[in-house]
């Protein structure tokens, strides 16, 4: 089996004995976004989302940005990424419609082995991560291979991020735990501040 199709199916892989290194070809895409006016010149992001699995026209993203491979990151609809956005994506990172990143957030799906003589052939392994529709990541958050983060819930800033979080919930800390569940008493309180602001 192939280095390439061991790093697909979660299997210890050696990183510098991939068939084909795609992170070589996506480096001159990351450094032109990255060195680019983006508030004036869209084209560098539009590029560089051309490397993306999936993504969508309405894409705002904040340089600097880094990823590995760019071709296991799907984005959805309204994505809003703050600056410094850190995705190490060996294995698939999707994200869903209407997900806001803050600034220093990193996405990891690779790991190592526990063991240091495994560890020291330069074998590793990767885990898919799953952000849901809805949901808010604030900033310097660290999401660590294997997890998901059901719809609509918030990432205190500063959260490490071990395992799955369920929707609909405010999660924070280190590691990061549910601290409460988001109600509709939530809905009211922001919908009675968007009527007023509205009518300012």
């Amino acid at each position: 089996m192939q280095e390439t199709e061991k790093m697909k199916q979660g299997k210890l892989y050696n990183p510098f004995r991939l068939e084909k290194p795609t992170w070589r070809e996506l480096r001159p895409y990351l450094k032109a976004f990255n060195d680019s006016a983006y508030w004036e010149d869209r084209k560098p992001l539009e590029e560089l989302c051309k490397k993306f699995k999936k993504s969508y026209d309405d894409i705002s993203l904040v340089p600097p940005f880094y990823c590995d491979h760019g071709i296991n990151i799907s984005i959805g609809k309204h994505f809003q990424g703050n600056t410094g956005i850190v995705i190490l994506d060996e294995a698939e990172v999707i994200i869903g419609d209407d997900v806001l990143i803050g600034p220093r957030v990193s996405i990891y799906t690779v790991s190592h082995p526990i063991d240091p003589a495994i560890r020291k052939m330069d074998l590793e392994y990767a885990s898919s991560v799953v952000i849901e529709d809805g949901v808010w990541i604030a900033g310097n958050v660290i999401i660590n291979p294997g997890v998901t983060i059901g719809k609509n819930s918030i990432i205190g800033s500063g959260s490490v991020v071990t395992k799955d979080i369920p929707s609909h919930v405010i999660a924070v800390g280190n590691p990061c735990h549910v601290l409460r569940e988001i109600h509709e008493e939530d809905h009211e309180y922001w919908m009675k501040k968007y009527k007023e602001y509205q009518n300012e």
